[in-house]
């Protein structure tokens, strides 16, 4: 198999970007309507102050980190006739991971609303915490545990 050329490298980590991006923005759009009609819900009113600090915080995250996902795209769409790939393809990868760490921190609220309102803040936190440590493991702790692998 030959090897890929500059051009085609890069052309397939965008491609590999943009499918990535994908998979991510179901999840975050899901969520984001979840917390657009939880304040129209009964039980809303019976959340506490604390409550409703996380449940914004879970907003304003879940809204940034949709701005954040979708940007690459975006950023695309301008300036698609740019030569200049190999910097789409940076700035969109720190846009996605930014992103990703912003999901997980609105998922790990909306967790903590849930765990409080169903039994109490207690289980509420415990919940959060083992849901940070999964993120955290999985999304981040994982991939950097392992060298990267140079080549030749």
């Amino acid at each position: 198999m030959a090897e890929e050329d500059q051009k085609e490298r890069l052309d397939r980590e965008l491609i590999e970007l943009l499918n990535e991006l994908r998979i991510a923005l179901p999840g975050v759009q899901v969520l984001f309507a979840f917390l657009l009609i939880l304040p129209f819900s009964n039980g809303f009113g019976k959340l506490t102050d604390a409550g409703r600090v996380v449940y914004f915080a879970a907003v304003l995250c879940t809204m940034v980190s949709t701005a954040l996902l979708i940007a690459p795209s975006t950023y695309h769409r301008i300036r698609f006739r740019d030569p200049d790939k190999e910097h789409l393809i940076q700035l969109s990868n720190r846009l996605a991971i930014a992103g990703s760490v912003l999901l997980a921190t609105a998922i790990s609220c909306a967790i903590y609303l849930i765990g409080d309102v169903v039994f109490n803040p207690w289980v509420g936190l415990v919940a959060t915490a083992v849901t940070v440590v999964t993120f955290g493991w999985f999304w981040y702790a994982l991939p950097l545990s392992r060298p990267p692998v140079r080549r030749q």
